[in-house]
């Protein structure tokens, strides 16, 4: 089945109905706080940084500094509504964002990418061992700019949290690198998974946490919240992988080709190798029996994943987990916060398309 994409307009991303816009300005005053505080934390590297660095922190819409200020807010008591909030929460949110960013120095490090949507990449500007460098400082700040404010035991354990999460970000690393492209497909899939949640979905989990931890949340609430960010994450992750196909400005603007020659196994290239069988020409690239592919094996291959039911499946299990995220906030407070979670769940599955991908999908 070919996935519907020309039926499918893009969306302006920057519609004033973007649920992350909207998001935004219930937070409007701790987001101005957040940019200053970010501006503060990067002001010690300016010798080591150029414009590249902080045209790379100006991109993007901020999604997991928004989780973690929004679960914050949701947890205020009534009476303290719009109290600012705590110092640390705002250095949180900071210290998220810098770690974010040094993962995407250090992604593009490991796949040799001299671009990110579309502008030079860090890597790609000022070599690797440049890159490595600026990328360290990146994650050796985060932690810093978050310790410096911790006052309690909670707070402690919090940046002990953090560690975990950035050991957790670097084993997902190797373990997408590391496995065995000849296991079995339901072995490949569950890898996925895996290195999905360690990459990707324990910093959106983090920010949620944190958020609600410090704006004293109960154990059952902040679990919650935690695993709405998980489930997040792992579904902003499949559709990222869905959108290096569809809608590649939406991703990191990759080729549909790239993850392929790299033999980088998205949920979308299993669930075509699936499809298409071990005889076919994708799978035969993508478990090494074929060394070296030209460039027109790769478009070949690209195209069979955009023609099979793979993106299409791979949706719909980022639509799952987007929902599951959505059930997590049940039993919360009915504030504005939580419906902004709720429809942030949905847009990460739906974001660059006017309807959802798949007709009958529920939106």
């Amino acid at each position: 089945m070919t996935p519907p994409r020309c039926a499918h307009e893009p969306r302006d991303m920057q519609a004033a109905s973007n649920p992350v816009d909207l998001a935004w300005a219930l937070v409007a005053d701790e987001q101005a706080r957040f940019h200053a505080a970010l501006a503060d934390a990067l002001e010690p590297q300016r010798p080591y940084l150029t414009g590249l660095e902080y045209e790379t922190y100006q991109r993007g819409k901020k999604i997991r500094p928004l989780l973690l200020l929004l679960a914050a807010s949701l947890f205020r008591a009534d009476g303290a509504r719009r109290a600012p909030l705590p110092v640390k929460a705002i250095m949180g949110a900071v210290s998220l964002e810098m770690l974010h960013v040094a993962t995407l120095i250090h992604d593009d490090i490991i796949d040799a990418a001299p671009l990110r949507r579309g502008i030079a990449s860090v890597v790609g500007a000022r070599g690797i061992d440049m890159a490595i460098l600026v990328g360290d400082l990146q994650f050796i700040q985060a932690i810093r700019v978050f310790a410096r404010h911790v006052d309690t035991q909670a707070d402690m354990a919090l940046v002990r949290l953090v560690l975990d999460v950035g050991f957790s970000l670097c084993c997902g690393e190797i373990d997408e690198r590391s496995v065995d492209r000849r296991e079995s497909i339901g072995f490949l899939r569950n890898h996925y998974f895996k290195v999905a949640d360690r990459k990707t979905a324990v910093l959106f989990g983090l920010a949620c946490e944190i958020g609600a931890a410090l704006s004293g949340a109960t154990k059952r609430e902040i679990r919650a919240l935690s695993q709405y960010g998980r489930d997040l994450g792992i579904a902003f992750q499949i559709m990222d992988d869905v959108f290096d196909f569809l809608h590649p400005q939406a991703s990191a603007g990759k080729a549909p080709q790239a993850d392929i020659a790299a033999r980088c196994l998205t949920l979308p290239i299993i669930n075509a190798m699936e499809e298409l069988g071990d005889a076919h020409e994708l799978t035969r690239i993508m478990r090494g029996a074929v060394a070296a592919p030209e460039p027109a094996a790769l478009d070949r291959a690209a195209r069979a994943v955009e023609r099979s039911q793979g993106l299409v499946d791979a949706y719909r299990a980022a639509r799952r987990h987007a929902l599951q995220a959505a059930d997590c906030l049940q039993g919360l407070a009915d504030r504005p916060e939580r419906r902004a979670l709720e429809s942030i769940a949905s847009y990460v599955v739906d974001r660059g398309f006017a309807q959802p991908l798949v007709e009958g999908e529920p939106a």
